[in-house]
């Protein structure tokens, strides 16, 4: 029995239903958990012996627009122990109402919420440290969304580069 399939039935006979599906991709495992259970779910996951995803090494959003749920968070785990990776992911309906924190399972957790919540705009229900930690306080909207509007500036070449500096504004004196 790999890893990966000891991952999942532990979290399936725990968990049962929250299980949503499993998925392999390039020899990586991804477990979708229910939104209300994915605390439960990595702390199974960091907690038990023969497992010991003891790393949160990242967290980060994906934004599915148009297809719905539009949102899905992932949590990268890392047993370092048995140097083994596995990715547990929550879909999110409504970015307001995304995923629990994790800062009670893994403290850096807050850190990595604040910066989805940031760049895609997905709440972490119980975390009250979300602020801007990459872009400016007063910064409007969640620049990683697909329905962000894009700002467009030409990209600046050997061939091109007059074209470019005429249409850019120069500080003057």
């Amino acid at each position: 029995m790999t890893r990966d399939d000891m991952a999942t039935d532990k979290l399936r006979a725990a968990l049962g239903e929250a299980v949503e599906d499993v998925g392999d991709f390039r020899g990586e495992r991804t477990i979708y958990i229910r939104r209300d259970k994915i605390v439960d779910a990595c702390r199974l996951l960091r907690d038990d012996p023969e497992l010991r995803y003891n790393l949160l090494s990242d967290i980060v959003a994906d934004d599915y627009l148009p297809d719905y749920p539009r949102f899905a968070v992932s949590y990268h785990l890392l047993s370092m122990h048995h140097k083994h990776r596995l990715r547990l992911r929550v879909r999110v309906e409504d970015p307001d109402e995304g995923p629990p924190t994790m800062a009670d399972v893994w403290p850096i957790a807050t850190w990595l919420e604040m910066e989805v919540w940031d760049l895609m705009g997905v709440r972490f229900a119980g975390n009250g440290s979300l602020r801007r930690l990459f872009l400016p306080e007063d910064w409007q909207g969640h620049p990683l969304r697909k329905d962000y509007p894009l700002g467009y500036e030409e990209v600046q070449f050997s061939f091109n580069w007059e074209e470019i500096n005429a249409k850019k504004p120069f500080a003057k004196e």
